[in-house]
């Protein structure tokens, strides 16, 4: 598909991440307004309280002039499309009603981005072959790096919304039990080896009942878009506490998400097959049609006073389970789903080791440490590290962008 012309002029630049094309959606606010919806188009934001009260819009009355986009969510997927076919249509080069659209547009510059939506539930997967294999070789030997359930089915483990934040917001260190090397008793202190993790969040628009599971394919249509997600971990913690339930408070401190919902239907265009299957798949996960996405994934770390490296890149289409078998998968017992409720991918990672995810992969636990340009070297995160994400699937002469998705770390507290 090629880029779609809009009056907005900034939408049609190349390097915009937010052609007409994209239009995510968010949430922002102003110096003299409080956070209502808006639609990204260029540099600027459609606000979509002031479109829907000159009479633009009319899905639902008070819909926009909310902080959150759960109520046009729980619409379903028939008002989805309606609403994407009537913006694509009043942002187009040709719309008849370009003057009274023009009002309601916001520089971005001079706006705040929050939260997207209200987030109900956060579910953490572990969805990447590549990331497992790495981190189960680390850990158990090349030997046993997948345990035996991980080629069939979705592995994953229940999060905290409470602690998912905007990009932008600090990150302050956590601290917990860790075990020192070579001492025989736990200590409780500031994680020493903290870390993120590069992923792609899947937005579950419209939900499902207790007690009934959905296919794969209804859970594709239930996903009603994408965000970056850094879900920040902390791997000494982590270490000692995983044992035998999996993570907890390594990762309960902060996941970060970025400010924009890409929708699943601008991303349509980019999707991509699973990979080949190392056994066959049970009826409720079987694949029934490309459900990955080809959008290319980076990560970087800026020091305190430091100069910004690039410190990963891959590509989403590297996933070994799609977002829509996470989400079957997820229902399969009979689980509620519910609008809001926010699925990670787990580390998106690669063959080579410039695609790995996080740190502990890149660095192989701290034994190969990342050397920069201007002398700096990293094995885990520092105290005034800032890690920004950034993904785009790219068009002809456009890209559908995400926007960032960044953290700055802040030293521990001295106390619990």
């Amino acid at each position: 598909m090629p880029l779609l012309p809009s009056w907005v002029a900034s939408a049609n630049r190349p390097d915009t991440p937010f052609p007409l094309n994209n239009l995510p959606y968010g949430v922002f606010s102003t110096a003299d307004s409080p956070p209502r919806c808006g639609v990204a188009i260029g540099d600027m934001i459609l606000d979509l309280a002031a479109a829907d009260a000159a009479g633009m819009i009319g899905l639902g009355e008070g819909l926009f002039d909310q902080p959150r986009w759960n109520g046009v969510m729980a619409l379903g997927p028939d008002a989805w499309h309606s609403l994407r076919r009537l913006l694509t249509a009043l942002l187009a080069e040709d719309a008849e009603d370009r003057a009274i659209l023009e009002p309601c547009l916001v520089p971005m510059a001079d706006a705040r981005l929050h939260l997207p939506f209200t987030i109900s539930e956060f579910t953490d997967f572990y969805a990447s072959r590549h990331h497992a294999t790495n981190v189960g070789t680390m850990f158990r030997g090349a030997e046993n790096a997948l345990p035996p359930n991980w080629p069939h089915m979705p592995i994953g483990y229940n999060g905290r919304a409470s602690t998912v934040v905007v990009s932008g917001t600090e990150v302050i260190r956590p601290r917990g039990q860790l075990m020192p090397p070579g001492a025989t008793a736990p200590a409780f202190g500031a994680s020493r080896k903290l870390d993120y993790e590069l992923e792609l969040g899947a937005v579950v628009g419209t939900g499902s009942s207790m007690g009934q599971g959905v296919t794969v394919d209804q859970a594709d249509a239930m996903i009603f878009g994408y965000v970056l997600l850094n879900d920040w971990s902390a791997r000494d913690i982590q270490a000692w506490e995983y044992q035998p339930l999996g993570p907890f408070q390594a990762k309960a401190f902060a996941t970060t998400i970025s400010p924009w919902i890409v929708t699943a239907a601008a991303l349509a265009p980019f999707r991509c097959p699973t990979p080949p299957r190392a056994v066959p798949l049970l009826p409720h996960l079987a694949d029934t049609g490309p459900a990955l996405f080809d959008i290319t994934l980076c990560a970087s770390l800026t020091p305190e006073n430091g100069t910004t490296e690039t410190i990963c890149e891959t590509n989403f289409a590297e996933m070994y389970w799609s977002p829509a078998q996470m989400l079957a998968h997820h229902s399969s017992s009979g689980c509620a789903m519910t609008p809001g409720d926010l699925l990670g991918s787990g580390a998106v990672s690669g063959a080579e080791p410039h695609q790995r995810g996080c740190l502990l992969e890149r660095t192989w636990n701290g034994a190969e440490p990342l050397a920069f340009r201007d002398g700096t070297r990293r094995s885990f995160l520092h105290d005034g590290d800032t890690i920004t994400l950034t993904g785009a699937a790219h068009g002809d002469g456009y890209g559908i962008g995400f926007g960032e998705c960044s953290g700055r770390i802040r030293p521990a507290r001295e106390t619990p």
